[in-house]
């Protein structure tokens, strides 16, 4: 955190020089060339104004008496490992170079240098460490540690599921969602969702096993009015609620085969046809589908479409339960009752550790 780097201002170096002129004639060719400037006369000085204020880069001499250039630089690297030291060796001292290279420094120049070859290697160095202050903050925002969404995981295999969903939520292709009940995968739906280019758009669910079965050819294409006895108006079905954004089938394992077939035509036609309607209606969705189901034993079994199954399962993300990823659920707990405490505008209570002994233990 002794960065500046972030804000707008101009870069600030620490020049660490114990011959008088040289110092100052570095100091004035940077401070033209628009860096912000301070020097020190030698290193344990540079180092007390590095506890107390913070830089951008340390230039600093490798040959000065007391406190030398790799001295200095092991120092600086144990106060801020991200702070960047370029050092200037003596002509001839190859090995000095190398060595402050092994230790970590950013890079390093040979007396004497040129003013163009000073600049270039300090342009280098800071715009290096700009991007990895830019990567850092936005690994911070992807995951505000160990979170995706409403998801919370430590485990390997979590981690290794919210950077799957991160890098499959851009392109616009079906994902099959697969995993016991209670595993969570609505939730990576809805991930999936809100980061990609559908996200303004709407999220529509639909749960294939909780609609009549009767009624689901209804819910998904919609009807006219009068289809059926009970169809007093016409209704959107859920592809149409869904244009330009995700529909989400669940329990897709459900559905029987004649309606199968139907969503693999709308799939693949990108348009529906309402019940008792005669024209087709163009619509835009990305398919995203669960299920808690073998639908590779279905397949075999006649009861799901094989061509279904390969048009669904483009990316198959598999959902461990909770008894697979038990380390995860000190991180639960933290997570149930932050949300309760916010619900309820209370104080947080605290877990005893021999509740998440008890609870680590339970089948």
């Amino acid at each position: 955190g002794r960065s500046r780097m972030s804000d707008a201002t101009r870069a600030r170096l620490l020049v660490v020089e114990d011959e008088a002129a040289q110092r100052e004639a570095l100091a004035r060719l940077l401070a033209r060339a628009g860096y912000d400037v301070e020097t020190a006369a030698e290193g344990a000085g540079a180092l007390a104004r590095l506890e107390r204020e913070s830089f951008d880069l340390v230039l600093t001499d490798q040959r000065m008496a007391g406190l030398d250039g790799l001295e200095l630089l092991d120092r600086v690297h144990t106060l801020d490992a991200s702070l960047p030291v370029v050092l200037m060796t003596a002509y001839g001292s190859v090995s000095a170079a190398v060595e402050a290279m092994k230790r970590g420094a950013a890079d390093y120049l040979t007396k004497p240098f040129e003013r163009d070859e000073l600049l270039l290697v300090l342009a280098r160095v800071l715009r290096h460490r700009r991007l990895e202050e830019e990567v850092v903050a936005l690994r911070g925002a992807l995951h505000q540690r160990f979170r995706l969404g409403n998801m919370v995981g430590a485990a390997e295999s979590m981690r290794a599921i919210f950077d799957l969903i991160e890098r499959v939520a851009p392109a616009d292709v079906p994902v099959l969602i697969r995993g016991e009940s209670g595993t969570g995968k609505e939730l990576v739906a809805r991930a999936l969702h809100e980061a990609s280019p559908r996200a303004t758009a709407p999220f529509v669910a639909l749960n294939c096993a909780a609609v009549p079965e009767h009624l689901l050819e209804s819910e998904f294409f919609g009807h006219e009015r009068g289809a059926f006895t009970g169809a007093v108006k016409s209704h959107q079905g859920r592809f149409e609620q869904a244009h330009r954004g995700t529909l989400f089938l669940d329990e897709i394992g459900s559905m029987r085969v004649d309606l199968q077939a139907k969503l693999l035509r709308a799939i693949q036609e990108r348009e529906v046809m309402r019940v008792g309607g005669t024209t087709a209606i163009p619509v835009d969705v990305r398919l995203l589908a669960a299920t808690c189901e073998d639908l590779e034993e279905a397949i075999r079994q006649k009861t799901f479409r094989q061509d279904l199954f390969y048009r669904l399962s483009v990316v198959p993300i598999h959902l461990p339960p909770l008894r697979e990823r038990r380390e995860d659920i000190p991180l639960l707990v933290e997570h149930a009752l932050d949300e309760a405490a916010r619900r309820f505008s209370r104080p947080r209570p605290a877990v005893a550790p021999e509740v998440i002994d008890r609870l680590m233990g339970f089948p």
